[in-house]
């Protein structure tokens, strides 16, 4: 039994969004629970999340618990392999898929924090680089081919563009970047990820 834990409009949407990339897949069951939105000043810890600080996403597949979006994801997309949203073992390509998976977590959710919050200095940067870069990288990956895969959109597409999505004034200025970000934001998997999330908020505020 596969039971995913989600709190809607949350960092676990992107996990949903990927759901809907997947079809569904019936063996998956949603569990929607409470977080604390700190910024906002609601919500609370639920007692039924069994994520070890209380947080989403959190996967648990026959009592292991995976935690961490980018693992999730990444092994969501091993599991329904059908899918075409990942790169198999052996594939000479799989380096650079889980290159761009592992360039997210360690990289740009760092960076795109550090910037939100004003934070600078000579380590962060030298060490983690900066959003400057970030999009540097973004622009050469899109100038050889519409996803960051090339001609194909992989959870790598659906990881990476989140930011933009969270924070809309985030998205530079760049034609390359900005029309990415479009094209994955309006993907059928992800209108129906975010009215599914919009109808969970409402219930809640009912």
């Amino acid at each position: 039994m596969i039971t995913f834990y989600h709190s809607p409009q949350s960092r676990s949407s992107r996990i949903l969004s990927l759901l809907e990339e997947l079809g569904n897949p019936p063996e998956i069951v949603l569990v929607e629970v409470e977080i604390p939105r700190v910024m906002k000043g609601t919500g609370r810890r639920d007692p039924g999340n069994p994520h070890p600080e209380g947080k989403v996403p959190y996967l648990e597949h026959d009592g292991v618990g995976i935690w961490e979006t980018s693992a999730i994801a990444l092994y969501l997309t091993g599991l329904f392999p059908q899918s075409g949203l990942g790169v198999a073992q052996g594939d000479p390509m799989r380096g650079r898929f889980l290159s761009w998976m592992f360039w997210y977590s360690g990289v740009v959710e760092p960076v795109v924090i550090a910037h939100l919050c004003d934070l600078s200095h000579p380590a962060l940067h030298a060490s983690l680089r900066g959003m400057p870069e970030v999009e540097a990288r973004l622009e050469a990956a899109l100038a050889e081919g519409p996803w960051l895969m090339g001609d194909r959109f992989t959870t790598c597409d659906l990881m990476v563009h989140s930011p933009y999505v969270w924070a809309p004034h985030l998205t530079p200025e760049s034609p390359a970047i900005r029309d990415w970000v479009e094209r994955c934001r309006m993907r059928p998997a992800a209108v129906r990820a975010r009215e599914r999330d919009a109808a969970a908020m409402a219930r809640l505020a009912a």
